[in-house]
């Protein structure tokens, strides 16, 4: 396997597997960011990759240096070397090598490239990288062929299995299940005030910062609903949302019977990235199961779309088709960055995603090619902040 964002969270849970079943799987490349280049060196040498890239150039020599600072320390200068590249095309090179799967755990938008690579070189494509689909769209499921997109995110690997309970012509729905954030239950005017520090501390998933403030602010489960219509083929009405604080249901499935099938399991994303690296097979002891000797409680209550507008603003960006969602993704990414930063407020987030939503053209929502997504995502980009930012009137 090749694995991207190999340093970020869903890329060192998924090494975690890998180092407890060697006799199952073997990296053949790592890439990265590049933020990390020690952590990246590491991983290079103890599952004795030949090859890692960094998608920021700079981090090229960083990389290289503490790659031969761990040999040196190790005396292991007379073993293989580690081909070290750089750039946003090196990364898309190494998706396109020979291997079985392609595990895509790229944060963001950025993700897309890869995500067409592996497509391209008719891997199998382990995607936890979301974005690339949603801003892709029909750029990116007319290249893949039935079953070559196996998600990775624990909502949607959850519908994959549900629907193996019963044909698409008998489901009634598909239902997601959300944690409801740090923020569960409070009004729109109490969220006014959350801090950055306050937006990262989720009840029940470490992720990194970009997705963990998405679940605060529920723009994560709005790009889910995008990503299950994608993935799935159904409509955007058959695709509902509720809130389930203890994150143990993943989401499931209604048959047209009225029975509906779940999945359920402790909080822990190794059992949906085992399962997406080996599917349609599972990996024994990918992480711990649920303990049915001890008394629990599972609650589920609906979605307060009014403190909570992202997922109803999704609905409608994917409603409207071709670039839109590009849209609501880029304005986003761009708007946590200035939250994350300090400078905008936590609400302001969603209401200026909104505002270029209703901003974007939707007579030249059609993308034929990387180049108009990515000058889609540029521009919802620079707008989000020239208004978060007082230069947009």
């Amino acid at each position: 396997m090749v694995i991207l964002g190999s340093t970020g969270s869903i890329g060192t849970q998924a090494l975690d597997i890998v180092r407890r079943n060697p006799d199952r799987f073997r990296v053949v490349a790592l890439a990265a960011g590049g933020g990390s280049p020690e952590l990246l060196a590491r991983q290079a040498a103890e599952f004795g990759v030949p090859v890692v890239a960094v998608a920021d150039e700079a981090a090229a020599g960083p990389v290289a240096a503490a790659l031969k600072a761990g040999a040196d320390r190790t005396g292991a200068a007379a073993s293989p070397s580690v081909t070290v590249l750089s750039g946003v095309d090196a990364v898309c090179q190494l998706a396109g090598l020979e291997c079985d799967v392609v595990l895509n755990g790229v944060t963001g938008a950025a993700g897309l490239r890869a995500t067409l690579a592996a497509l391209d070189a008719g891997r199998t494509l382990a995607l936890a990288n979301k974005e690339s689909l949603i801003i892709g769209g029909p750029l990116v499921t007319s290249r893949a062929k039935p079953g070559q997109i196996v998600p990775v995110d624990s909502e949607h690997s959850t519908i994959a299995q549900c629907l193996r309970a019963g044909s698409n012509a008998e489901v009634k729905r598909l239902v997601l299940t959300a944690s409801g954030g740090p923020f569960r239950g409070w009004p729109r005017q109490r969220l006014e005030s959350v801090t950055p520090e306050q937006a990262l501390a989720h009840p029940t998933w470490r992720m990194g910062p970009l997705i963990t403030t998405n679940s605060a602010t529920l723009v994560n489960k709005g790009l889910e609903v995008i990503e299950a219509h994608l993935l799935f083929g159904f409509g955007l009405d058959k695709v509902d949302v509720v809130v389930h604080p203890q994150s143990i249901v993943h989401s499931m499935v209604e048959f047209s019977d009225g029975a509906t099938i779940i999945q359920a399991s402790p909080p822990d994303m190794r059992i949906p990235i085992a399962l997406g690296l080996a599917w349609p097979d599972r990996v024994p002891g990918a992480a711990p199961g649920l303990d049915w000797t001890t008394a629990a409680s599972w609650t589920f209550e609906p979605l307060d779309d009014e403190a909570f507008p992202a997922v109803a603003l999704a609905r409608e960006a994917a409603s409207r088709g071709g670039t839109t969602p590009a849209v609501y993704n880029g304005a986003n990414e761009a708007c946590v960055a200035d939250f994350l930063a300090g400078s905008i407020s936590f609400t302001r987030i969603v209401d200026t995603v909104a505002r270029v939503v209703s901003e974007h053209d939707s007579s030249r929502t059609g993308a034929a090619t990387v180049e108009d997504v990515l000058a889609v995502d540029a521009w919802a980009r620079a707008r989000a902040r020239e208004l978060t930012r007082g230069t947009g009137s």
